[in-house]
């Protein structure tokens, strides 16, 4: 038998929903035998650092939220029944999916290797303006407000009032916590 050509396809996904449309993708193949012609169910993922509590919390999300990729050969009623799986809202490209191209996926593929292999990248989530309280450090338990962030260097410049006047710190984002 000869080996059929698969290509690329993106998938819609409701989001937050990804890695259970690819268990039950990953079910429902292995029940109606079509192993052959869907060889490949892809989140491309990232890793990402948050600060819980003063402490580093490992996190994976997808950095494409929302899409699968997968490796099929769209013959026959395979099309359909990927469509059919629970949480699918269809493929992007709508009723007449465009395969990507060898290029996109590998940028795709090589961004997503690239991103797990950087387990350091922090999540972002302060904001110029706001209150944080001190966590860690010789200034625990102070508040201040951010005046800058240095996302490069994963720091922050905080104003902080001490005896009365307001000092500027520069202040790793794990040193920090929300109000």
């Amino acid at each position: 038998m000869s080996e059929i050509e698969k290509k690329y396809y993106v998938l819609r996904a409701v989001t937050g929903k990804e890695n259970k449309v690819k268990e039950y993708l990953e079910a429902e193949i292995r029940n109606h035998n079509l192993q052959e012609y869907i060889t490949q169910i892809i989140i491309p993922t990232e890793k990402v650092v948050q600060n819980r509590n003063g402490k580093k919390v490992y996190k994976e999300r997808a950095f494409l939220p929302g899409y699968i990729i997968i490796e099929a050969a769209l013959v026959g009623e395979v099309m359909h029944f990927l469509k059919s799986i629970n949480y699918v809202a269809g493929f992007l490209g709508g009723n007449v999916p465009v395969p990507l191209r060898t290029a996109e996926v590998s940028r795709i593929l090589g961004k997503a290797d690239e991103l797990q292999e950087q387990p350091e990248e922090f999540e972002i989530d302060f904001i110029v303006g706001e209150t944080v309280k001190i966590n860690y450090g010789p200034f625990t338990g102070f508040h201040g407000e951010i005046e800058e962030i240095y996302p490069d260097k994963k720091k922050l410049k905080v104003m902080v009032k001490i005896f009365g006047r307001k000092s500027p710190l520069e202040l790793g984002f794990l040193q920090v916590e929300k109000e």
